[in-house]
């Protein structure tokens, strides 16, 4: 059966660094694209970041300088490395599996992605 767990969220502080894990099981993670989204309260879910099936990644230019996709296949889990943490991150952070082996272009639209994990709330408050 096909799964996505996310965790590693947490409160932090402005500034900090979390980094979220996105373990699957069912399928190989090298063998389709994986993507993370956030929802902020009251905000249409975003796109963060995608990881294709061979290993490039791809990084909204809002967090792009912060934020770092990473995969451990042995583990069959993709890491979201965040640092410098900001009040606007807070949300809920999903993994999402592609039916695709790449990326989409743009984030802008989950229409690719057509599994998803159950989210993992990040919060930045001091």
């Amino acid at each position: 059966q096909l799964q996505l767990e996310e965790s590693g969220g947490g409160l932090v502080q402005p500034g900090g660094s979390l980094r979220l894990s996105c373990a699957a099981s069912g399928f190989s993670l090298n063998t389709y694209a994986t993507g993370w989204f956030r929802q902020a309260p009251g905000k249409e879910r975003e796109g963060v970041s995608c990881l294709s099936g061979r290993g490039v990644g791809m990084t909204v230019d809002s967090v792009r300088v912060r934020f770092t996709t990473s995969r451990d296949n042995a583990k069959n889990t993709v890491y979201l490395q965040m640092n410098k943490l900001e009040p606007e991150d807070t949300g809920v952070y999903y993994c999402a599996r592609s039916r695709y082996y790449r990326c989409p272009d743009s984030l802008t639209s989950t229409t690719d992605f057509e599994s998803w994990g159950q989210g993992t709330q990040v919060t930045v408050s001091s």
